[in-house]
């Protein structure tokens, strides 16, 4: 019968809600400080010549800020499966329109005119 009240009061314990995660500060401060870090290693890479691997490197340390950012400071992390399935689908759509794009541009005869 208790657990009737309980329902009763608080509705969204009946639909298996769940609750908010806290992240305590101190989390922040350790993703605030490695992204400091990642800053000062992509201003570190771009002085040192690595020919064609310079793009790639700084879309790789890119690529580990922006997931670190979405992971903790926009808490997917500890979001629902549907958010996270979201977040993966417009990651997904943006890597096909990406392709897409580089598919076409790779196609084309540049050397005919």
């Amino acid at each position: 019968m208790s657990e009737q009240k309980q329902n009763a009061a608080h509705p969204e314990a009946a639909h298996g809600e769940h609750e908010h995660h806290i992240t305590p500060p101190g989390v922040y401060i350790v993703i605030f400080l490695t992204l400091l870090a990642f800053t000062a290693l992509t201003v570190g890479a771009s002085y040192i010549e690595m020919n064609i691997f310079n793009p790639v490197v700084a879309l790789a340390i890119g690529v580990i800020k922006a997931t670190l950012v979405v992971l903790f400071f926009m808490g997917v992390k500890y979001s629902t499966k549907l958010t996270k399935l979201t977040v993966f689908a417009g990651l997904f759509t943006f890597m096909a329109l990406i392709g897409m794009t580089l598919a076409d541009y790779f196609s084309r005869a540049w050397g005919r005119w």
